[in-house]
């Protein structure tokens, strides 16, 4: 097997940038991307197996975002989320929450 290279992955719909390693594996290429175990590709050619690693990345950042917001539907449909929209209710009703505006003036310190 070949050394392991190191190549910058970005995904422009998640605005991220993923490490994908890539390795030459006798004729063929392997790859995989260490922030994202379920990524794991191969390809007959180095280019081939980048398209394929960045096509399959993307494929799973869907899928894994569908399963959250699944799952967060779920739940509030189950009331699992009821208990945190009392407190912050609680806390408006209080007047322990910012605007907007401050919040982000806040932030930009």
């Amino acid at each position: 097997m070949g050394k392991v290279q190191v190549v910058e992955i970005q995904d422009p719909i998640y605005e991220e940038t993923y490490t994908a390693h890539i390795q030459k594996n006798g004729a063929a290429w392997m790859g995989w991307i260490p922030e994202v175990p379920k990524v794991k590709c191969e390809g007959n050619t180095q280019e081939e197996l980048l398209k394929t690693l960045e096509k399959t990345l993307h494929e799973t950042l869907e899928a894994e975002e569908e399963a959250w917001d699944k799952q967060i539907e779920e739940d509030a449909k189950a009331g699992k989320l009821d208990r945190f929209v009392e407190k912050a209710l609680e806390n408006f009703r209080a007047g322990r929450y910012y605007e907007i505006e401050d919040l982000q003036k806040l932030l930009d310190k």
